[in-house]
């Protein structure tokens, strides 16, 4: 069986595993699919340029990364295509699988947000995910209305066109809808 390939997932063996090594990579992750929502995204076969630092701590791997990604989609009041760079900077920790238990603090409040250890990241042997901390620093930059422009005037709600293009004295004639039927009344 043929195993499908994992753009995200990056093979730390030439890394020692010793406190302090530190190694710098240059990656071009090509997406598979799109990575976004609806309205914008970096879409699949685009590729996200990463420039990663990892350095060897006591507990795991320290990522320190800058990303740069091209998103596309359309003006959320006109449609028409627009294009965003995001640049962004990440850091996290990735610890090892067979990391020391850490002694548990108790809570003083129920209320209080703890990282659990489900949103830790974890070593897979040499293996590190980077699509969380990717996926999460381009989706956390992506506007939620993107504009072309932050003026951008948008559509008229009658005929659709662009307001932009149209002329300044542009209107539509206005019928209160109790009325409309008496204009098919000829009353001669």
């Amino acid at each position: 069986m043929a195993r499908l390939p994992e753009p995200f997932k990056f093979n730390t063996h030439e890394l020692a595993r010793r406190a302090g090594e530190m190694k710098e990579y240059e990656l071009d992750i090509e997406l598979l699919e799109k990575l976004g929502v609806e309205l914008i995204s970096v879409p699949a076969g685009e590729v996200i340029e990463v420039d990663a630092r990892l350095e060897s701590v006591t507990e795991g791997i320290l990522l320190t990364a800058d990303i740069f990604a091209i998103a596309k989609g359309e003006c959320t009041r006109c449609l028409d295509p627009v294009e965003i760079e995001i640049e962004r900077k990440v850091q996290e920790l990735y610890y090892y699988a067979q990391k020391l238990e850490r002694p548990k603090k108790k809570k003083r409040n129920d209320d209080e947000d703890d990282l659990g250890e489900d949103d830790e990241l974890m070593m897979d042997g040499d293996i590190m995910d980077l699509e969380p901390p990717i996926r999460d620093a381009i989706v956390l930059d992506l506007p939620i209305n993107p504009l072309c422009s932050d003026d951008c005037p948008g559509l008229c709600p009658e005929c659709g066109g662009k307001w932009a293009e149209l002329p300044a004295d542009h209107a539509h004639e206005v019928i209160d809808a109790r009325w409309a039927s008496l204009n098919g009344l000829d009353l001669e």
